[in-house]
């Protein structure tokens, strides 16, 4: 099962921020949608381990990220909207094999992987340059770069087309969808992405309104809005 929950909150100073989340999913890929403040983003932290729950029990993979949270991490790569917090090294292919610094591979392995995952990623050429002088829409693709080199089980993904262009988002996008063996849980205020995935959670007030198909979900989520 890749989401299990069971009456799970997280109370954060003194906000309840998600309350009494109860789900069981098993699909490749999940949207997480709803307004600003339902509890999406808390939501994706606590599916990779970055936030606690309060109360509650959960599996991610299998695991409980109370008692398993290094090797939920080991897992579970990030993908931010802001590709800035993500990007650490001076140069693209120096952030890429920061990514790998867990991992015990050889410096051939390590070497091999980085070119492997730059030319995925259409970097290759751009491997020397400075991290920080790269265009928005190639610093998420280095962000993307950086999280599928570990070839993680789980990406989660946090409005990772927000502050792209319509053709840097559909690349960011397909290379999100891409069935490389990774699930995939996507918070976004982007509906058509949402209606791609094979499931869809819909977040109001720090709970699940609804879960279910995508298509169905965002044609009543829209029709909410137009009240």
């Amino acid at each position: 099962m890749t989401l299990q929950l069971e009456r799970v909150s997280v109370r954060l100073g003194d906000a309840d921020v998600l309350s009494e989340v109860s789900l069981a999913l098993d699909t490749r890929t999940v949207a997480v949608i709803g307004e600003n403040g339902s509890g999406k983003s808390t939501f994706a932290r606590l599916v990779g381990g970055l936030v606690a729950r309060t109360a509650g029990t959960m599996r991610i993979l299998g695991l409980d990220p109370a008692t398993d949270a290094k090797e939920l991490r080991r897992r579970t790569a990030f993908v931010f909207s802001n590709p800035d917090a993500q990007i650490l090294m001076p140069t693209v292919a120096e952030d890429v094999a920061f990514s790998l610094r867990a991992d015990r591979l050889t410096a051939a392995e390590r070497q091999s992987r980085v070119a492997s995952a730059l030319e995925r990623f259409g970097l290759t050429d751009l491997a020397n340059r400075t991290s920080h002088d790269l265009s928005g829409g190639q610093k998420q693709l280095l962000a993307l770069c950086g999280a599928f080199v570990r070839r993680p089980d789980l990406v989660v993904a946090d409005e990772p087309t927000a502050y792209l262009d319509a053709r840097n988002a559909r690349r960011v996008a397909d290379h999100l969808f891409a069935d490389e063996g990774h699930r995939l849980v996507l918070v976004t205020h982007d509906l058509a992405l949402a209606r791609r995935c094979d499931a869809a959670l819909l977040f109001e007030k720090g709970r699940i309104a609804a879960v279910g198909d995508p298509v169905s979900i965002v044609e009543d989520y829209e029709t909410s809005l137009r009240c």
